[in-house]
């Protein structure tokens, strides 16, 4: 009876916490949404300047704009963590992650790992296109950029990808360290990736939240649609 009782409540406790996991994903997807939702709004009525300017000067010297603040190794630095957000760099983590996968007979992983970034990143080109934000002029740019600036496109993909990627690993791992750990060095990367755009001044800070909130919102909302295909299986 006893081990019966037992039984039972793992069952009950882990079906609880089954439904928790996934209504803070459905909240924190929802609110990546809105962030991008409310900050797209400002910056179609222009009410975001003040702000990025602000941050954007503070990261120049004082009378030279073409002058980052910080030691010389931090530009260069700045400029190796924004390259784990340029396509190159992803495409390859994506494609070595799908062979990975299909190595592994996870074909069904892999094909919505897959769809999940191909649509991430086609929806991140359409919005560049349809905002068309100019970057900024206000600072010197330290390293190259040509598309549009709202949103972010290695912000938004770096989230995108590395959550992404960060939540199916999590998924597989029983100890939960490991899971917070998968899941906060994804965060850790996307974040530095973006905050290296608005330090090498080709981007608005702006652009960079806007591109989190969509890219993160992206990931978990193809994470919540693999965990309901594995319950339908």
């Amino acid at each position: 009876m006893i081990r019966a009782l037992s039984s039972c409540l793992r069952h009950r406790f882990a079906g609880t916490a089954f439904e928790l996991q996934v209504i803070v994903a459905f909240g924190i997807m929802v609110g990546g949404l809105l962030l991008f939702g409310a900050i797209a709004e400002d910056v179609l009525e222009g009410e975001s300047h003040q702000f990025d300017e602000t941050l954007l000067l503070a990261l120049r010297q004082a009378g030279d704009t073409s002058d980052p603040i910080g030691p010389a190794w931090l530009q260069f630095a700045m400029g190796d963590m924004t390259s784990l957000g340029g396509y190159a760099v992803l495409t390859l983590i994506v494609v070595l992650s799908t062979l990975y996968l299909l190595l592994e007979h996870r074909i069904r992983t892999a094909l919505l790992l897959v769809c999940s970034i191909i649509s991430g990143t086609l929806l991140i080109s359409l919005l560049k296109l349809g905002f068309d934000r100019p970057r900024p002029d206000l600072v010197d740019h330290l390293t190259h950029a040509s598309s549009s600036s709202f949103p972010s496109g290695h912000a938004a993909s770096s989230a995108l990808v590395y959550l992404t990627l960060g939540l199916l690993l999590a998924q597989a791992e029983s100890h939960k360290r490991l899971k917070v750990f998968l899941i906060a060095s994804a965060m850790f990367i996307s974040i530095l990736v973006g905050c290296s755009r608005v330090y090498l001044g080709v981007h608005w800070p702006s652009d960079v939240v806007a591109g989190w909130g969509f890219g993160a919102a992206w990931a978990i909302l193809w994470w919540l649609i693999a965990r309901y295909v594995r319950t339908q299986s």
